[in-house]
């Protein structure tokens, strides 16, 4: 896959992954618990929809732009749609938030996030979008690695894992640090972005992932998954979910196959019940 993630910012896996991560967030957060968040891969932090990568892609037409005009669109869809135009200051989204970003403008009194960059140069443009602020961290460091060192210590934790999947390893790196996390806290909430290219690779990622629990699997297919060089689709898999993300995750997946999707479809099903 082509990355840096600025030819993808805003396009239609963002939506569902950024969609889903605010409604996890939120749902962990009416807990009432302080909570540490940790992202693995933090790329930018911000996106400007308007630089050359993200026109030469064209990618955010498809998604992010399609969101801001959709009418009746669900309420964990109007969440987002919210913190785009909040940041934009209007309908208007030149600017993208990453993820990074969102969890930012999310933290309470008391909350932290730790967001690793391994790039160097991307990692001077996350220190730019989120560094300074209260209770965040920025670490240009490996996050496969480093997540499992955050789980001691009070409140609760989500971790984000949105690798670039440019590299062979990434996805067996992923489910050995879901394993890791797991085994560092097991009520920690785990959430995995994956795109679906062909059935084989997720269905081997399911494999490896099996005996961490109760894994919740949310799937958008844009399309059938006949060609393996194209993002058909995406998925999220999360590992500690909070009670009612199930509907929500209905609703994300439903709405993004629906209105961005070529005959699209979406489930959302559980495994190792």
């Amino acid at each position: 896959m082509n990355y840096s993630h600025a030819f993808h910012a805003g396009n239609f896996a963002d939506l569902v992954k950024h969609a889903g991560l605010l409604a996890v967030l939120s749902r962990l957060q009416a807990r009432g618990d302080r909570i540490r968040v940790v992202d693995t891969h933090g790329g930018r932090g911000l996106y400007d929809l308007s630089a050359p990568e993200a026109r030469r892609s064209a990618e955010a037409e498809r998604g992010v732009a399609r969101l801001t005009e959709a009418a009746g669109a669900p309420a964990p869809i109007r969440v987002l749609r919210e913190a785009v135009r909040a940041l934009n200051g209007g309908p208007d989204a030149r600017l993208y938030p990453g993820s990074p970003r969102l969890v930012a403008d999310r933290l309470r009194s008391g909350d932290s996030l730790v967001v690793f960059e391994f790039n160097p140069r991307e990692a001077t443009a996350l220190v730019a979008a989120v560094g300074g602020r209260a209770g965040v961290e920025v670490r240009g460091a490996d996050g496969y690695e480093g997540a499992a060192g955050l789980m001691a210590g009070e409140g609760a934790r989500l971790v984000l894992i949105d690798p670039p999947f440019e590299r062979g390893d990434d996805y067996a790196r992923s489910a050995g640090a879901l394993r890791r996390i797991l085994a560092a806290r097991a009520d920690a909430t785990v959430m995995i972005w994956l795109p679906l290219k062909d059935l084989e690779t997720f269905d081997a990622f399911l494999r490896d992932a099996e005996g961490c629990g109760d894994l919740l699997v949310a799937e958008v297919r844009l399309r059938p998954l006949r060609d393996p060089l194209r993002m058909n689709g995406c998925a999220l898999v999360i590992a500690g979910a909070p009670p009612g993300l199930d509907s929500d995750l209905e609703d994300i997946c439903r709405w993004t196959a629906e209105t961005l999707g070529e005959g699209g479809t979406s489930r959302v099903w559980r495994l190792g019940c």
